[in-house]
């Protein structure tokens, strides 16, 4: 399928459209939501929106998309400046907002087989680790700081340093692991290893090894609580 930005929006987000069957999708759910393809679901991947610096270095092959797209666009501009501010609204969100927080929360957004669960940021920022069990699973949820809020500032380098997050199943070399934060990465208790953001041993006894990435997103509350009104939520 080949996607393309309908214009609309569902609950404040964005909705896609498909160039082979016009089906309209929720890309927050990856669901078709009108058209022919109505209720059929896209693969999700884990994706995490982290430090230049640590994809780099972890990846020095990678490819980057090029800002030479042949439209005149500063792309380092925010179009939106103070949207995430913790006291502001959701824009044209006609949904009535749980609660719990105020709509613009940050939150870690997990769901696996079925069941959701929301993190919020500020609990995350404190503790830099966080464990959880989900659907049966256990999890680990990574933070640390060096990315900057796209929603902040009218210039997107310098928005808030609001951090990155990585979510993973804690196990590698066939055994369960618990983590420590040391800085900017993580120190399993069982081995000593050091982890970084991506979930990869970077030192120690497991170097080389890769946690398994559980699919998350980053987002606001007001949007989380709509579209899985069900999550459970660790305070």
């Amino acid at each position: 399928m080949e996607f393309g930005t309908s214009g609309l929006l569902w609950n404040s987000a964005l909705v896609m459209y498909d160039r082979q069957t016009e089906t309209l999708w929720s890309h927050f759910t990856g669901q078709g939501i009108v058209g022919e393809l109505t209720d059929v679901e896209l693969d999700t991947f884990p994706v995490a929106t982290v430090p230049w610096g640590l994809w780099r270095d972890a990846h020095p092959d990678g490819l980057v998309l090029s800002r030479e797209t042949g439209f005149q666009r500063n792309y380092g501009l925010n179009p939106y400046p103070g949207y995430d501010d913790v006291n502001s609204q959701p824009f044209l969100f006609e949904g009535d907002v749980d609660g719990r927080y105020t709509a613009m929360t940050r939150i870690v957004g997990i769901e696996r087989d079925g069941e959701a669960l929301g993190l919020p940021l500020v609990t995350l920022q404190d503790q830099r680790v966080v464990a959880a069990t989900l659907a049966g699973t256990d999890l680990v949820v990574f933070w640390a700081p060096g990315t900057a809020s796209a929603l902040d500032a009218g210039d997107v380098a310098g928005g808030d340093d609001i951090g990155a997050t990585g979510v993973f199943i804690p196990e590698a070399d066939e055994q369960s692991l618990t983590f420590t934060a040391d800085d900017d990465r993580f120190v399993d208790d069982q081995t000593g290893s050091v982890w970084n953001l991506l979930g990869r041993a970077v030192d120690g006894p497991l170097a080389g090894s890769q946690l398994e990435a559980v699919p998350h997103v980053d987002t606001f509350w007001f949007a989380w609580a709509a579209f899985r009104p069900d999550s459970a939520v660790i305070e």
